[in-house]
């Protein structure tokens, strides 16, 4: 009897967790065309409207479309990207400006981006402080943000201007220079210029960041460093740093795509000048200036891919560095 009990008892054990499997696949299977059904607005939204111009842009720097007749567009190949011809090499990747608007972009986005993170992780840690008046701190900081980039761009233009500028005036004043400097028609400063004015605007966008994940911090992890005697630099760099890498990992990503294709702040404060040009202006130049469509549709393609392969590097980079952390 026991024997036949157990022999009875086997097939509904079995069919009870045959079933408990399928019903968790279904559920799931629900829950994955849910998914779908409202993310399929946003996604036939961002495919007409990114998507479709994109494909065409693709398209278009195949071809030799210019602004002034786009019926007569004929496809060349790849003569818009490289192309040898009569012992020379013509096309995007052959221009010395472009490589020159290539360098100016990288070297800006890493300068840039370096300098947001330090000044905006140090201005986070300061309004996270308890004092007087830290709501009204906070809200004056992020006036930078809120500005409108043209904006804020032709007042940093007025106040570095070598004629009537403030920036030359303070600094006669106090002695630091001898005589006003053309800060962005030099070719030595106004690189420095643009920096400067991308970092004022930008620091307060990833103070914003850092602070909210310092707001959700343990605090007794601060509490038993301060019991143990712990000095605050390391508290910082062995505490602190760790648990807000995911929050800066954010800050980093959103801000090298903003850096990567930058180009109203640049075209307002130098206009084409190849000391500054990046990689939007010069396609921008291509486009309206010349109006060689194909030509500008080239370098906005390769303008698309750089920006595509930096922000998978970054991801796969940051996701090995976050696993070796957790390991």
């Amino acid at each position: 009897m026991q024997t036949s009990i157990k022999h009875d008892d086997a097939p509904g054990e079995a069919r009870s967790l045959t079933t408990k499997p399928r019903r968790g696949t279904k559920v799931r299977r629900q829950r994955v065309k849910a998914a779908w059904l409202f993310l399929a607005p946003m996604l036939i939204a961002l495919t007409l409207v990114a998507g479709w111009p994109l494909v065409r842009t693709f398209f278009l720097s195949f071809t030799d479309a210019s602004l002034s007749d786009m019926g007569a567009a004929n496809l060349i190949g790849f003569e818009n990207y490289l192309v040898y011809d009569d012992g020379r090499w013509y096309g995007v990747l052959a221009d010395s400006v472009w490589w020159q608007s290539v360098w100016n972009t990288v070297y800006f986005s890493v300068v840039s981006v370096s300098l947001e993170v330090v000044f905006g992780v140090i201005v986070a840690l300061i309004l996270n402080a308890e004092f007087k008046g830290r709501v009204i701190v906070r809200a004056a900081v992020l006036i930078p943000w809120a500005i409108p980039t043209i904006v804020s761009a032709q007042m940093w233009a007025w106040m570095l201007n070598d004629q009537f500028g403030i920036i030359n005036h303070l600094l006669m004043n106090v002695g630091i220079i001898d005589a006003p400097i053309a800060w962005t028609a030099n070719a030595t400063y106004s690189m420095w210029a643009v920096i400067m004015v991308d970092v004022w605007k930008t620091i307060p966008f990833v103070a914003l960041l850092v602070l909210a994940a310092l707001q959700m911090l343990p605090k007794d992890c601060y509490e038993a460093a301060e019991v143990d005697g712990i000095h605050p630099i390391r508290v910082f760099f062995r505490v602190t740093l760790p648990l807000i890498t995911p929050a800066l990992m954010v800050a980093v990503i959103f801000r090298l795509l903003d850096a990567l294709r930058v180009f109203d702040v640049i075209y307002v404060l130098t206009s084409n000048s190849t000391s500054t040009m990046s990689m939007s202006v010069y396609a921008r130049q291509q486009l309206v200036e010349f109006q060689d469509v194909g030509y500008g549709s080239a370098a906005s393609t390769l303008l698309f891919l750089i920006i595509a392969l930096a922000t998978v590097a970054y991801l796969y980079v940051g996701r090995k560095q976050i696993q070796l952390g957790g390991d």
